[in-house]
Order: structure tokens, then C-alpha cells, then sequence
């Protein structure tokens, strides 16, 4: 599976996209089960591998989205990392869906998470399952303090409103 976005909505493609509606921006989602997608050509945009997923990707939603610069020698370990996961969040109230993307073109991998409402969003960020997740971050068993560092920049969230278009 594969995630294309793009700040232009390209009317013309076979795939329809969700619009996510930023504070600093709009973009467009396409997501196709197509390795390689010829109905996505030509679009300006920012290409990822789905390395795991749950759930649909739907509207109306409220979309999280962890963009995570990785170093070329982390990338294992990182994914690893993800792919290892507990799987709390997709029994909080709200969840709707996640997207682990490997970048196809950059360092920088993209955690999608979905939920009903901003207010789940939240709702979970205070929760035992958010804490459980993140629980070893900052200490000497975290990724993020281990050597060589794997993250080359911060990492950093973007919000958006998820409509269709």
C-alpha cells in the first residue's frame, strides 16, 4: 500500500483523495493498494511505503500526523521499533485508523493516526495507552538516546481536518 500527498487537488485521478484541512495548510491523501500507481502520476507530491496499517481512512476525521526524520542506518531499527508496538492505541475511544509510511524519496518517515475528533485525540494523548507508549522515551532504553542517534532533526506534528473532496 502506498500514500501520495499533495497540496493540489488533482480532479483528474482514478484515486479519490481525503482533504486535510491544517492550520498552515490543505493537502490531499491519496492511499492505493497499487505498489505503483499509474493513477497517480504526475502529481507534486510526497511519496511513502505503508509498512503498517489498521483501519480505513475515512471522513469526517481528525488526522495526526508524526513526521519523524530518520537517519539511512536507522531506518531498521525504527521500523522495527513500530512494527514491534504494543497496539494500545487502536483500542482507545475514538481511534479510527494509522498509517506507518516509510518515505520513498526523503528521511523522513510519517505516523498517520485518525480519530473521530480532536477531542479523542487529546482525550487519548492523556491516556494510559499514550503513556505506555511512550514510556522509554527520554530514558537510557529509549530510541531516541540510544548511539549512534538515529534522528538527525526533531521530529515534529501536524494537525488537520479530514474532509472528503
Amino acid at each position: 500500500m502506498n500514500i501520495y500527498i499533495s497540496q493540489q487537488n488533482q480532479n483528474q485521478q482514478k484515486v479519490p483523495p481525503l482533504k486535510m484541512e491544517g492550520f498552515e495548510q490543505t493537502i490531499y491523501l491519496y492511499e492505493t493498494d497499487r505498489a505503483t500507481d499509474e493513477d497517480i502520476t504526475g502529481i507534486d507530491q510526497k511519496a511513502y511505503e505503508v509498512i503498517d496499517a489498521t483501519g480505513t481512512m475515512k471522513a469526517p476525521s481528525f488526522a495526526v500526523f508524526n513526521n519523524i526524520p530518520v537517519t539511512e542506518d536507522g531506518r531498521s531499527q525504527f521500523e522495527k521499533r513500530f512494527l514491534n508496538r504494543a497496539r494500545k492505541i487502536e483500542h482507545e475511544p475514538g481511534f479510527v485508523a494509522i498509517r506507518v509510511c516509510r518515505p520513498l524519496h526523503s528521511d523522513t518517515y510519517v505516523v498517520i493516526t485518525l480519530w473521530k475528533s480532536q477531542t479523542d485525540y487529546e482525550e487519548w494523548r492523556q491516556s494510559s495507552a499514550y503513556k505506555h507508549a511512550h514510556k522509554k522515551r527520554g530514558t537510557s532504553e529509549g530510541i531516541d538516546q540510544q548511539q549512534p542517534q538515529i534522528f538527525p532533526r526533531p521530529s515534529f506534528v501536524e494537525t488537520y481536518h479530514v474532509s472528503t473532496t
